[in-house]
């Protein structure tokens, strides 16, 4: 009796000891993070930095030689066409009367008359253009009411629309500046003929706003004699911005005129939506920090959102914005983290029976977080995500939670 116990007892023994040595040394699953793979939206962009700036700005200059007035208006004032004085201009000595000054007068006086024959025709063309985009959109608008036009279509016309009257805006624009130019090269001309004796010949001549605005810059400051041309103060709208992107001449070819722009982290609540107006059709080099020789191009973008919405914005301030290149809202997409190459394949690992399991996929659009999946996945799949060296074909894997 006493035997037969120490043989259960041995036995019992070797047991524990032969099934403690084959836990010890049985592979252990493996500790991976999971996804889903999920069909919704995916959008490709750009995302550069860019730098606002005003559309249309004005830089009143000296009409001719002479001393001008100190200029008291400041940076942000408000100025009014044609009503608000910027400052006056005076003899400074005999040199406004010599023969040389009139002839030089006379010549401004005749160029302001032509580019004022010029901007009448410009003006014109743009109220065509205008009139054309508008009753376009019109149509296009009825159409997609009836269902006989498509969203793309429509977003087109509106597009087209608001360029055609910032364009036309812009015309009136240029006619004013060129009127208010004829009438301060006239002006000037007056000031410039011989003295006669008249109580007004040696009269201050009043340089006015030409366009309503705000003083974005004032060049020079205190009394002075300036000479013709000298630049005195800078005027335009700061609610009447656009934005400069520079980007890669690699990814500007993928840029299309009205994709959109989203403009995030610009420093107020919330994000900016714009519109690509121009791809500039000129590169320029410019040296990265590293060292690194890049050809670069300008995307010119247009603010959607009503000035009411970014009334902090301002002039040359810094925005990130994000160029759509490529957007789909039915998109069987997967983890960026959850890719690697295979002998030049995009492969995953996927879990089969608490077992991973590679898998080729073929691979479309691709972003910094997800990647468009064509074939070799379907929605509801799990991918291991950011696969170690540890993980391999058929092995067993245990999901952190």
């Amino acid at each position: 009796m006493k035997l037969t116990l120490s043989r259960i007892s041995l036995i019992v023994i070797a047991l524990v000891v032969v099934g403690a040595l084959t836990f010890a040394f049985m592979p252990r699953p493996v500790s991976v993070d999971v996804q889903l793979v999920e069909k919704g939206s995916l959008r490709v962009t750009i995302d550069e930095d860019g730098r606002t700036r005003i559309r249309d700005r004005y830089v009143v200059s000296a009409p001719l030689t002479g001393r001008i007035e100190r200029i008291q208006l400041r940076a942000g004032d408000s100025v009014e066409a044609g009503r608000t004085i910027l400052t006056s201009i005076a003899p400074a000595d005999p040199s406004l009367l010599d023969a040389r000054a009139v002839a030089e007068a006379e010549a401004r006086v005749r160029r302001a008359e032509v580019e004022l024959k010029r901007a009448g025709p410009e003006r014109e063309r743009a109220r065509a253009e205008y009139g054309h985009a508008e009753n376009e959109l019109a149509r296009i608008r009825t159409a997609f009411e009836r269902n006989a036009a498509s969203r793309h279509e429509l977003d087109a016309a509106e597009l087209q629309h608001r360029v055609k009257m910032e364009a036309f805006n812009a015309a009136v624009f240029s006619e004013e500046i060129a009127r208010f130019e004829l009438d301060l090269a006239r002006a000037a001309l007056l000031r410039t003929r011989p003295n006669t004796g008249a109580a007004d010949s040696v009269e201050h001549i009043d340089i006015t706003a030409p366009v309503d605005g705000r003083v974005l810059r004032v060049f020079q400051e205190s009394m002075a004699v300036v000479s013709p041309g000298a630049p005195l103060i800078e005027i335009g709208d700061p609610t009447d911005l656009e934005v400069e992107i520079d980007v890669l001449s690699t990814d500007a070819v993928r840029v299309r005129q009205g994709a959109r722009v989203d403009f995030v982290h610009w420093g107020g609540d919330g994000t900016l939506e714009g519109r690509v107006r121009l791809v500039e059709p000129r590169a320029f080099t410019h040296i990265s920090t590293l060292g690194v020789e890049e050809q670069r191009v300008y995307v010119i973008a247009d603010f959607v959102d009503p000035p009411e919405k970014r009334r902090s914005l301002g002039d040359a301030f810094r925005v990130e914005a994000r160029i759509v290149v490529w957007e789909d809202d039915a998109v069987v997409k997967t983890p960026t983290s959850a890719l690697f190459r295979i002998h030049g394949d995009w492969t995953v690992f996927v879990v089969e029976d608490g077992r991973a399991r590679r898998r080729t996929v073929q691979i479309g659009r691709l972003t910094g977080l997800e990647a468009q999946v064509l074939d070799g996945l379907q929605p509801g799949e799990s991918v291991i995500v950011h696969p170690g060296d540890d993980v391999r074909d058929g092995v067993r894997i245990r999901i952190r939670r």
